[in-house]
């Protein structure tokens, strides 16, 4: 088998930017979010869009579509769907193209209009848990999260409390951040008296509901220096998938394909747990970001709300998380991948500002498609590393 390792520091983030907007955008399509996403992204780089060959992209376009409505035609082409964490996997997949010489620059696009619904065509679900979950009771993403999230705390002893802390620690992040949809300061207080949903989430609990696109640019290391920009480099990446189902889920309170994806990351970066200053983790129930990280052996099992109940998560903590705000406060159009990377991306070139992080060389994304049934990791640093 191939060492993964031969892949570290080959290739670079060069470019990230969002669409032009985000929010409740009725005037916008899909396709418009992702044009303008890509567009800022590939200028952010210094480059051209002429100079796109490799298109990555899931969810409802195609990367044929978007590569005619681009006016280009690529060479390499990546349609993976698994769901929020596909354009994190995306990177992995985009590093292999690039090394190989299969595409010079990709660009993976990500572009949803979740709130207005614009071009959205509804269709009967026949998945696995269309067939055989649904018809049963479970309902939508709130429903089955719940059940992950109450399990835990059976298990663990976790509260409504510590869960509500996530998103308060969140949100410090977002009054930070000029972009973040929601801004407005709030307490554990406002968390738990807010609209319930369904137990244990009220409305705080659960993320935005918005329209975004998001892009970001790679090319191979030895060219990285020609962009505009100071180069991201991909330390390491990782991919896993679990179940589907929920109901097949080994345990309900861990993420096996976080494991996995984590320890693959890790080990083709060569760093520990240990090692980062700076993290990103898909946050669209305010449990999640808890659960990956003791998914990813960050935190102790049922110990990681004590990052966010202590402090460690929040500004001027030692071990930053969401630091754009995340799902929960900034933006989440559905499938909400792209976000964290952008976010990784500024942080390591340090132009994120009052929400700056002193210092900040190696970050961790990881993300979940499904209720934890994929998942992507990655290892980006803005130094080269050995």
């Amino acid at each position: 088998m191939a060492d993964v390792r031969s892949l570290r520091n080959a290739v670079c983030i060069v470019g990230v930017d969002e669409s032009d907007e985000i929010g409740s955008l009725p005037g916008k399509s899909q396709l418009t979010l992702h044009l303008e996403a890509v567009t800022n992204a590939v200028r952010d780089a210094g480059l051209e869009i002429s100079d796109v060959d490799g298109i990555f992209t899931a969810g409802q376009h195609s990367p044929a579509l978007l590569g005619e409505a681009l006016g280009i035609t690529p060479r390499y082409i990546d349609g993976t769907s698994v769901g929020g964490c596909s354009f994190i996997i995306m990177v992995g997949h985009a590093v292999a193209a690039l090394h190989h010489g299969l595409c010079d620059v990709a660009v993976i696009a990500h572009g949803e209009s979740g709130r207005s619904g614009v071009g959205v065509s509804p269709r009967r679900d026949t998945s696995l848990t269309g067939q055989f979950e649904a018809p049963f009771g479970f309902g939508g993403a709130p429903t089955l999260f719940g059940m992950i999230t109450t399990r835990h705390m059976h298990v663990y002893g976790t509260t409504l409390e510590q869960w509500a802390q996530v998103a308060v620690s969140t949100r410090q992040w977002a009054m930070l951040n000029p972009k973040a949809l929601r801004r407005e300061p709030i307490t554990v207080a406002d968390v738990l008296s807010s609209r319930r949903v369904v137990y244990p989430f009220n409305v705080l609990n659960i993320c935005l509901v918005t329209d975004a696109g998001g892009a970001v640019v790679l090319t191979r290391a030895d060219r990285a220096s020609d962009c505009r920009k100071k180069p991201v480099y991909v330390r390491g990446v990782g991919e896993a998938t679990e179940h589907v189902m929920l109901t097949q889920m080994k345990d309900l309170t861990f993420s096996e394909a976080t494991r996995l994806a984590g320890e693959t990351a890790f080990r083709m970066a060569g760093v520990t747990q240990k090692d980062f200053d700076h993290i990103m983790l898909y946050d669209a129930f305010t449990s999640g970001p808890p659960i990956m990280l003791e998914s990813l052996g960050i935190a102790q099992r049922g110990e990681g709300v004590r990052f966010f109940e202590e402090g460690r998560s929040t500004p001027g903590g030692r071990l930053p998380i969401n630091t754009n705000g995340g799902g929960l406060s900034y933006t989440h159009s559905g499938m909400y991948g792209i976000f964290p990377i952008i976010e990784v991306t500024r942080q390591l070139r340090g132009e994120c500002g009052a929400r700056q992080v002193p210092g900040v060389k190696l970050s961790l994304v990881n993300g979940m498609g499904g209720m934890l049934s994929a998942a992507g990791t990655l290892v980006l640093s803005n130094e080269k590393g050995s």
